[in-house]
């Protein structure tokens, strides 16, 4: 498949024409990466109003996924978010409905900030099992919330898969969906690469009308590349619309490198993506069967990423992760239940073996017996939105019991909040910041 854009930048830098436009580096500096970070000169084409190279990139990135239309993110997979979010309520006010979005808890941060700004009223799916991180919904319990909606809802906003590596039955729940007149929008930032597997596991081929993939967690474009995703099923107007949502949240100065590295991904041919992935799918597999030989508990059914469940090795997931760190393996992920892996084709060949190695080294011990926190439902006392523009002041976790959360308080990895804007901060919220390391956090401003 052809590289437009990477072409078009090379060509430009072997001319070494005079830049009197920016960057202000103008091709030159310490990163050797200058003279291919350029702006929207002329024939560059412009993200977001497309007519030329980025036009035909996007085109091609759409016919590898198989996608009605596929729009390039150079800000991640959040910006998609929101722009997901932004479709489905402009989709709802043609069609006359409710903006109302059921969302599973375990939503990323950047959703919040979504219905925040687009002010979307939000009701939350739990599990009837499962913590922070993970949220499995079942199709049987969806259809049942679906029923019982007093508003019916727009649409169905899930992770999948979720920071631990589990999957969600996308199928079923696409139905359910589909039979209540619902949109259902996947946050698959860590799948990208599903949609190569020798059967593709992605959400566009399993139903879901909108997703968003990080093109750099697993396909190998640079920090920030990503992708939205509407499937050809998808009603026609989320395809007119796409532009305008992007661009709603969007820089008007993208980066020219990371879009090099989004249309340098279509330069591979799909069965070369899927032979990568398989044989690595395959090696993930015998390293997992391998450790769980050891005594090790694997959590999580995503093919290229490994979960310890690290407490009943008698280690917490915290305390792995820096005894690996000292034999040079850095880990994608830690807290103190879990340490989390991503692998792909790039690893060099012994990877597995050094990390198999380096966990066989650690003796078990007596297990952990603390517990995380039980996933509880909060009081709801403000929208995300008038939590999140309200004034706010900081205060210790233990000072804050009955105020109002007005920020999430989470950094990334893995920015799930553990209490969402707007609802209130209770000896249950107290007790699982602290689990989690944080210690202070920001509340709504008291009147007076």
């Amino acid at each position: 498949m052809e590289t437009p854009i990477c072409d078009f930048v090379r060509s430009y830098a072997e001319r070494a024409p005079l830049r009197l436009h920016m960057p202000g580096h103008k091709g030159r500096g310490p990163l050797g990466a200058e003279a291919l970070d350029i702006t929207e000169v002329p024939g560059a084409d412009v993200l977001y109003a497309p007519a030329g190279i980025i036009a035909e990139s996007e085109a091609n990135a759409a016919a590898l996924f198989g996608s009605a239309k596929t729009v390039y993110s150079t800000e991640g997979s959040s910006l998609c978010i929101r722009a997901m979010l932004c479709l489905a309520r402009m989709h709802t006010r043609a069609n006359g409905k409710a903006p109302l979005v059921l969302a599973g808890r375990n939503a990323h941060k950047a959703f919040l900030s979504a219905v925040a700004l687009l002010d979307i009223p939000v009701e939350w799916l739990y599990p009837d099992a499962g913590g922070v991180l993970s949220c499995p919904i079942d199709a049987s319990a969806l259809e049942r919330h679906l029923c019982s909606c007093e508003v019916p809802p727009c649409a169905v906003y899930i992770t999948s898969p979720d920071y631990l590596g589990g999957r969600a039955d996308v199928a079923a729940l696409a139905e359910v969906c589909h039979r209540h007149d619902a949109l259902l929008l996947v946050d698959n930032a860590h799948g990208a690469y599903l949609k190569f597997m020798s059967t593709s596991l992605h959400p566009l081929d399993l139903g879901a009308d909108l997703c968003c993939d990080s093109a750099h967690k697993t396909l190998g474009a640079l920090t920030g590349g990503a992708y939205l995703h509407i499937a050809k099923s998808a009603p026609p107007s989320l395809c007119e619309g796409a532009n305008r949502a992007m661009s709603l949240f969007a820089s008007t100065s993208p980066s020219y490198l990371i879009l090099q590295s989004l249309d340098a991904v279509n330069g591979r041919s799909k069965s070369d993506y899927v032979n990568d992935i398989t044989s690595t799918s395959e090696q993930v597999a015998r390293l997992r069967a391998a450790l769980q030989s050891d005594g090790w508990d694997c959590v999580g059914d995503e093919p290229l990423k490994l979960t310890l469940a690290a407490k009943r090795r008698g280690y917490t997931g915290t305390e792995i992760a820096a005894l690996l760190a000292r034999r040079g393996v850095v880990c994608e992920f830690a807290d103190p239940d879990y340490v989390v892996f991503m692998f792909t084709s790039s690893l060099p060949e012994d990877s597995f073996s050094v990390l198999y190695d380096a966990l066989h080294s650690l003796p078990p011990r007596a297990p952990v017996t603390a517990a995380p926190p039980v996933l509880w439902k909060p009081s709801v006392l403000l929208s995300p939105r008038a939590a999140m523009l309200a004034p706010a002041e900081t205060l210790p976790v233990e000072r804050a019991i009955g105020r109002v959360l007005a920020s999430p308080c989470v950094s990334c990895p893995p920015a799930v909040p553990i209490l969402v804007c707007g609802e209130a901060v209770d000896a249950s919220a107290v007790e699982a910041f602290r689990y989690y390391g944080i210690e202070r956090i920001e509340v709504v401003r008291a009147a007076g």
